[in-house]
């Protein structure tokens, strides 16, 4: 089967009245260029790229409105050939409707009679556009998608908060926003950091392409909720070793909440194919939400009982499969102090989740002492230790190699 890559540039429209409207502007320009970018660097030939520009972008374009793109967006998810989407297209925020005093002047568009300016005042009521972009892997995970996120004026961190809620809202891939004011540019990934950092915008559209070109192969391995109830964080089942330093970290600050969630995970080994995992989509600094939830890798599936496992629950899986001597795992987004004696690996070609990632973990992993461990650049460490140690050793070189007060976004 061919695979397709679907570049959408372009900005759209709102028809009030068939003389008025309100739009986002926007002439395609990052869509052509990350289209071009495509056919040049793609190495495998079963990918073809398709530019979708609308009207504003491409006179020939019948794509004018986001009901158009709404459309497309529909057909490209309901067509399995659809692998990549970039979906750079700038949409009207609003839909607008005319009002004369408190009263509606009836529904907007281009069917609708002209406003005449001798009829006096009218006000416009602006109303939130439905959002188009989270149809996307609402419905089909395997669709790697690129988002779009525009701000003006505003800070290097508020740039990054609000990629990053947008990517963690639509389960994006990748986003790249830009500032209109400073012109700067940033790449915002899943693992919470930022990549190129720059107010050179051809570079950034060139970074966002390789790393789309290197992670849009990534393999994943799907989940499936089995009924079954949870672990308790403070029951026998949980080691106290284990317990003893994921509540340290916590309270050292090593789980900084976005949105109230945090990132990273932990988990413990039990036997054969079945491990405790944390669970995706919870605040640990809640003791209620560290209970952990029973996995178990079959059939080429990752099954949980009782609640969906952190996405990292293939990773951890992985590791502690790799290192039989150590039962016990904890990864967190905090930085490697100066002169730390770790491990570091590159993050950048890869998704945490993926089976990359996890092997990626593997390959960097180096003993030290009664434990071994490996950071992840831009990410964080992964660390593995015995849940028969002293936790004394283990926070002892936690808190001598990273800093907790801090995060790696």
């Amino acid at each position: 089967m061919s695979k397709n890559i679907h570049v959408i540039g372009g900005g759209t429209i709102f028809h009030i009245r068939p003389h008025l409207m309100i739009g986002a502007k926007a002439k395609g320009t990052a869509a052509k260029k990350i289209a071009q970018m495509c056919r040049s660097k793609w190495p495998w030939p079963e990918y073809a790229v398709h530019e979708h520009l609308t009207e504003m972008a491409d006179h020939n374009s019948t794509l004018e409105t986001n009901e158009d793109i709404a459309n497309l967006v529909d057909q490209l998810v309901e067509d399995e050939s659809t692998k990549i989407i970039f979906m750079s297209a700038a949409l009207t925020d609003w839909s607008a409707s005319v009002w004369r005093g408190w009263a509606s002047e009836g529904p907007s568009g281009k069917d609708q009679p002209r406003l005449r300016t001798d009829d006096g005042h009218v006000f416009l009521k602006l109303t939130p556009a439905e959002k188009i972009i989270n149809r996307i892997r609402k419905q089909r995970k395997d669709i790697f998608l690129v988002a779009f996120k525009t701000t003006a004026g505003a800070g290097e961190d508020e740039m990054f908060d609000a990629g990053l809620k947008l990517l963690k809202q639509n389960s994006c891939n990748l986003v790249l926003v830009n500032d209109v004011h400073t012109r700067l540019n940033m790449i915002v990934v899943p693992e919470l950091s930022r990549y190129c950092v720059t107010t050179d915008r051809e570079l950034a559209l060139t970074e966002l392409a390789d790393m789309t070109r290197m992670r849009a192969g990534l393999s994943f391995t799907p989940t499936r909720v089995e009924p079954g109830e949870l672990v308790a964080w403070t029951g026998l089942r949980v080691p106290e070793v284990l317990r003893v330093v994921v509540d340290h970290c916590v309270a050292m600050g090593a789980y900084l909440p976005f949105n109230d969630v945090t990132v990273g995970h932990f988990g413990y080994r039990l036997s054969g194919d079945r491990f405790l995992s944390s669970r995706r989509k919870r605040n640990f600094n809640m003791v209620e939400d560290r209970d952990l939830v029973e996995t178990a890798i079959q059939n080429g599936e990752v099954v949980a009982f009782g609640a969906k496992p952190s996405a990292g629950a293939r990773s951890q899986y992985m590791v502690l499969m790799a290192y039989p001597e150590y039962d016990c795992i904890i990864h967190f987004h905090c930085p490697a102090k100066p002169g730390a004696q770790i491990s570091v690996r590159n993050q950048k070609p890869y998704e945490c989740g993926s089976h990359e990632c996890g092997q990626n973990t593997v390959n960097g992993m180096k003993k030290f002492g009664d434990l071994a461990a490996v950071m992840l650049d831009q990410h964080g460490p992964n660390i593995v230790f015995s849940s028969k140690c002293d936790p004394k050793t283990v926070i002892e070189f936690i808190d001598a190699n990273f800093d907790l007060t801090k995060t790696t976004r």
